[in-house]
């Protein structure tokens, strides 16, 4: 693998900041986020230049862009913390977490209606049924021939109630 020259350094640093003001602008790609890997490909590097390498006689050194992946995620934390979305899907899970707190609200509303209105029908068919029943029962004893007499039908129907003629 080819070293890089101090003018690619130079290059790739510069493409990397550009990236990191539009992410953090929340200018991001179609199914990119706000993190190291995102400004990878947004910046057209490497992730590996982001991160500590390891040499051969066990030393740890600093990766090539290291200090930009720090500086970047530090200003994700401040931006967090400062209450600024950067993340435009960090801003959808919560409107549809608030979403599914609200819906599950008008569930159980509509739960507890349903419920209201299911025993005010079963109130009702009983009531019906009950009434029924006394009307079949009235019905039977006027055919039976029980001690029911039916009264005469009235001459003048117009007349209201309990008036004398």
């Amino acid at each position: 693998m080819a070293r890089l020259t101090e003018e690619d350094k130079a290059r790739n640093e510069a493409a990397i900041r550009a990236a990191m003001e539009r992410i953090l602008r929340g200018n991001l790609p179609p199914g990119g986020k706000t993190d190291l890997k995102t400004l990878a490909a947004v910046a057209g590097v490497t992730r590996t230049g982001f991160y500590p390498k390891k040499n051969r006689d066990g030393t740890h050194r600093p990766g090539t862009y290291q200090h930009l992946a720090e500086e970047f995620e530090r200003r994700v934390r401040e931006l967090q913390q400062a209450g600024k979305i950067v993340d435009p899907r960090d801003a959808q899970i919560k409107r549809l977490k608030a979403e599914r707190e609200e819906l599950k609200g008008r569930v159980a509303d509509r739960d507890q209606r349903l419920e209201k209105l299911i025993g005010f029908r079963t109130l009702a068919i009983s009531r019906l049924a009950a009434q029924h029943e006394e009307i079949e029962r009235l019905r039977r004893q006027i055919t039976d021939g029980a001690n029911v007499r039916t009264l005469p039908a009235a001459a003048d129907r117009t007349a209201p109630y309990g008036s004398c003629s």
